[in-house]
Order: C-alpha cells, then sequence, then structure tokens
C-alpha cells in the first residue's frame, strides 16, 4: 500500500514523503522516502498506526530513501517505538542515509533506537530477541550505531 503524504501523480516533489507499507510474516515493513517534517510527519503517523495488528511482532521503518528527517520527524520515531512497545511490538530502523545517522547521533536518538543497514539484514537479525519482551528494561535497545554485515 502506498500513502502520499501530498499531491498525487507524476508531479510529486523530490522532496515529497512518500510513505509504502507491506508486511512480510509478522513484521510491518514501513518504507519512507523523500522528507520527513513538520508538514509531512501525519503521514508517517498513519502509517505506524493501528497497533495492536493480528501476528504483528515488529515493526521495520525502512530509512533508506529518506533525504532529511528534522526534529519533528525524530519524535514521531520515537513515540512510534513507545507506542509499539507498549503493544508488546518492537519498532526498528533500517538503511538511514547519512544524514539521518547523524541526527540520531547527536541528539541521542541511535541510544534508544535499533538501527539495522538494511531491510534485509533487518529480517535475519537477532531472531533470539523473537521471544525476548520488548518493555523489559534490562534489554538493551540496540547498538549505539548502525550493525555491521
Amino acid at each position: 500500500m502506498h500513502l502520499p503524504a501530498g499531491g498525487a501523480g507524476d508531479d510529486r516533489d523530490e522532496g515529497e514523503l512518500r510513505i509504502d507499507v507491506r508486511r512480510s510474516g509478522p513484521v510491518r515493513i514501513v518504507s519512507v522516502g523523500g522528507e520527513l517534517d513538520r508538514d509531512s510527519a501525519d503521514g508517517l503517523l498513519a502509517a505506524l498506526a493501528g497497533l495492536p495488528e493480528e501476528g504483528l511482532t515488529r515493526i521495520l521503518v525502512d530509512l533508506a530513501e529518506l533525504s532529511f528527517c528534522d526534529s519533528t520527524g525524530l519524535n514521531v520515531l520515537l513515540r512510534a517505538r513507545q507506542d509499539a512497545e507498549l503493544a508488546g511490538v518492537l519498532l526498528e530502523l533500517a538503511g538511514p542515509r547519512p544524514v539521518v545517522v547523524r541526527l540520531f547521533a547527536i541528539t541521542g536518538a541511535d541510544a534508544v533506537l535499533r538501527i539495522h543497514p538494511s531491510v534485509a539484514v533487518a529480517l535475519v537479525a537477532d531472531d533470539s530477541r523473537k521471544d525476548a519482551d520488548p518493555t523489559d528494561p534490562t534489554r538493551p535497545p540496540g547498538p549505539a550505531a548502525p550493525e555491521r554485515p
């Protein structure tokens, strides 16, 4: 399912937020492209909403095509992580570009967000976490930097 955050058709602005939502088994994959800012954040909020979903154990936010993220976008991701954990679902990120990784590092968000280098790596990463309670405060939040394949 493709969720445009603005106008439709081939006239899309390169910076326009683009969101695609699909499911791979127990994982909802939310692919985000373009620019995530205060004007487009509602689109991502809508794509991440809807918990709990039957059989869902993880939400993987694919940031490989995200060219810009401001503090509003970061807050959406952090709030979505909290909401997911309250519902017993893991929210993880995959493939952020260096400019987005830098935002996470500067703000300290990389200490609480689990970040994978790609969707492919994330889908096979750390299967032992499947049975872990995501609300367990003793569970480490993830690496401080993107994992290496």
